[in-house]
């Protein structure tokens, strides 16, 4: 069994928070591997997760996400991005929490709604919503996820973080 490991970094929270980016600024920054597990899924079955979701259904999705998260090899340190949905199936909070650092990125639906609201063709769930009702479809999922998101040993303000202050943030922890 892998035991903890501070200098995995998992990056949880909402699509449109910011985690691909930010991951790849933090681990430039930390001078270590950023690991995009969505792109590492997609590799790996060689389709989009819209593709694969579209195609197998949300639980099989789900149950390979899980697997990818726990059998990709890491490098000794290393900035992973994680899927938005992911903390919340299974075991997997637990176990990010027992192999790295978690930090949630954490924004609200109105800012998330700004983000997505262009960014929509690669996000069936969302294709069809539009402004007030893209806002309230997000807040509902926040509400259900954030019990998860909130398990996180860190948890950052996403509207003025940049790698900067998340490296400061991982630093005072």
């Amino acid at each position: 069994m892998t035991m903890y490991n501070p200098n995995h970094i998992f990056l949880i929270g909402y699509m449109g928070s910011g985690k691909t980016t930010l991951g790849r600024k933090l681990a430039a920054r930390l001078q270590c591997d950023f690991i995009d597990l969505d792109h590492v899924l997609e590799a790996q079955v060689g389709m989009t997760i819209t593709e694969y979701f579209a195609a197998h259904g949300e639980e099989a999705f789900r149950v390979l996400e899980s697997s990818v998260l726990k059998n990709t090899p890491y490098a000794e340190k290393a900035v992973i991005s994680t899927g938005g949905g992911l903390p919340c199936f299974f075991d997997n909070m637990e176990w990010m929490k027992q192999h790295g650092q978690t930090v949630y990125i954490k924004l609200n639906a109105k800012v998330l709604a700004g983000r997505l609201e262009n960014n929509k063709d690669d996000r069936p769930i969302l294709r069809h919503k539009h402004g007030e009702e893209l806002i309230a479809f997000i807040d509902e999922k926040l509400a259900e996820r954030e019990p998860w998101y909130n398990q996180a040993s860190i948890i950052a303000d996403g509207l003025s973080l940049n790698a900067e202050r998340l490296e400061m943030l991982l630093n005072h922890k």
